[in-house]
């Protein structure tokens, strides 16, 4: 009979998950796994210490992977420190403002994956926001207002926002990098059913912009505030990541951000992220013929 153990973390999202290696669990595991990631949005799965391919073959479980590994880190494999000006630098700066992985894409995440491979003495946290919470929390004004409205998500307009742009550009103006592309901004709901659950969810974060119908000083004003009222209080979980930790979370419920620490100090976090299916992860102005 399996151990595992499934303990909320009192938030209303998250829940840490013992009792279990991620590296060869049973069917019967995996399903209490499953249903733990609906119901609490973030799961949080101390000691694995996964390699690579147990990290990736894990992600497959939960569907296709739009990334199967991916260094989020300030250092190279040796250690030694990556210059203030390299792009990963910039773009972990950008990270630590409230977002929705891959909505600047033309189909969005379902879910990611950290593990932890180095960790600095202080500092470097994650936090989760709960989107659903968030959205039952909505006086019934503001869930009026925010019915049907919809709005742009672009890398460059967080990054430029935030003065996180790369420090190249390429000859013809733009960025030979990940998430900086010409294709058209994708436009996505304030409000999504999550395919699931059926349950509602707010869809904001750094990246949304422009709110279609709005102009963009009120646009900007409305969305600030926005995601300043939903990221507080229970609806935030906040995870001090030891060496070996795996976390994984529900992309179309949530928003997450990293925290500063001291860049003096190593700090290497594995990345994997599961594509959401085109039917209900594809932007608006991007769905399936």
């Amino acid at each position: 009979m399996s151990d595992i153990r499934i303990e909320p973390t009192g938030a209303t999202l998250g829940a840490v998950v013992t009792g279990v290696e991620l590296a060869s669990m049973t069917d019967a595991e995996w399903t209490a796994i499953e249903a733990a990631f609906h119901e609490h949005a973030v799961l949080v799965l101390p000691a694995q210490r996964l390699s690579d391919a147990e990290q990736v073959a894990f992600g497959r479980r939960f569907g296709e992977l739009s990334i199967e590994t991916m260094a989020f880190t300030n250092c190279t494999e040796d250690g030694s420190l990556l210059p203030p000006e390299d792009p990963l630098m910039r773009h972990l700066a950008g990270n630590e403002g409230w977002h929705t992985d891959s909505s600047f894409q033309t189909r969005s995440a379902k879910a990611s994956m950290l593990s932890a491979r180095r960790v600095p003495s202080d500092g470097g946290e994650t936090e989760w926001a709960d989107m659903r919470a968030a959205y039952e929390a909505l006086d019934d004004e503001t869930r009026d207002r925010v019915a049907g409205l919809c709005a742009h998500h672009s890398l460059y307009y967080s990054q430029g926002r935030a003065g996180y742009l790369p420090s190249k550009q390429n000859d013809k103006g733009g960025y030979d990098q990940y998430g900086y592309h010409d294709l058209d901004t994708p436009l996505r709901p304030l409000v999504k059913v999550h395919p699931d659950t059926g349950r509602p969810n707010l869809l904001i974060g750094r990246h949304a912009h422009d709110i279609i119908g709005m102009d963009p000083e009120e646009s900007v004003a409305f969305l600030d505030q926005l995601n300043e009222w939903a990221c507080q209080g229970d609806r935030v979980y906040h995870h001090q990541w030891e060496i070996g930790d795996t976390v994984i979370w529900d992309n179309r419920r949530l928003m997450h951000r990293g925290t500063p620490f001291d860049m003096t100090e190593p700090r290497r976090m594995w990345h994997t992220r599961i594509a959401g299916e085109p039917e209900s992860e594809a932007a608006d102005n991007h769905r399936p013929a």
